[in-house]
């Protein structure tokens, strides 16, 4: 994919939705933090469902804290790997608390070093909570920069860098979301919805799938 094309590409994606935003549910920094965290593979429906009645109970790190490891799980013992995010998110507040008067840091070491943070979900929060150009490369969007030729990439590092180069300046700052829900929403996993997508000419890849409806009879 070319310039011109990357540059058609997110005018597209824009278009379609100016200002795109997260589907996590959050009203705070901490919240979105812990939202995240409690993410990794697991939808966002079902996290919000857990964290709707967590944040109402317990909004704040130190509120949080005081639940516990097992208070915490009776909040989130539906989501995948309940157990280990629970010691994390617990862990977690403890250090927030302990190492930055109960904030969310905004840099990208000190939110790495909070358990259960990983670059991933440092990206996420860079992005969505405090407006840095980060594009945090889950499995949809590794699958859409490959899939449409975007910013190709072995790892998800190497489209993170790939992806960095390859976005227009104009757009970086929405990157993340755009492409995180053109992956969640039409360019499926098992069967990409080629039909009705709106990058269809712009990408590369071989094996587009057709309308199911089929060709309009006239």
């Amino acid at each position: 994919m070319n310039d011109a094309q990357r540059h058609e590409l997110f005018a597209r994606l824009c278009c379609a939705n100016p200002e795109p935003k997260t589907e996590l549910e959050y009203a705070t920094t901490f919240q979105l933090l812990i939202a995240v965290i409690l993410s990794a593979q697991a939808t966002d429906k079902s996290v919000n469902l857990a964290t709707r009645k967590l944040f109402a109970d317990a909004p704040t790190p130190q509120a949080m804290l005081a639940l516990g490891e097992s208070g915490l799980t009776g909040y989130i013992n539906r989501i995948g790997l309940y157990q280990s995010k629970a010691r994390n998110v617990i862990a977690s507040c403890r250090q927030l608390l302990d190492l930055h008067g109960g904030e969310v840091p905004h840099a990208r070491a000190a939110l790495e070093a909070l358990p259960g943070v990983g670059r991933k979900t440092a990206s996420v929060v860079l992005n969505t909570a405090f407006g840095e150009a980060t594009i945090a490369v889950d499995t949809h969007i590794f699958r859409v920069a490959n899939r449409t030729g975007l910013a190709p990439g072995r790892t998800p590092l190497a489209v993170e860098r790939a992806l960095l180069q390859a976005v227009p300046a104009a757009y970086q700052q929405s990157a993340h979301h755009w492409l995180i829900l053109h992956g969640r929403y039409v360019c499926k996993a098992r069967k990409p919805d080629c039909w009705r997508c709106r990058l269809a000419d712009l990408c590369a890849y071989p094996e587009k799938t057709p309308d199911p409806a089929g060709p309009v009879v006239r």
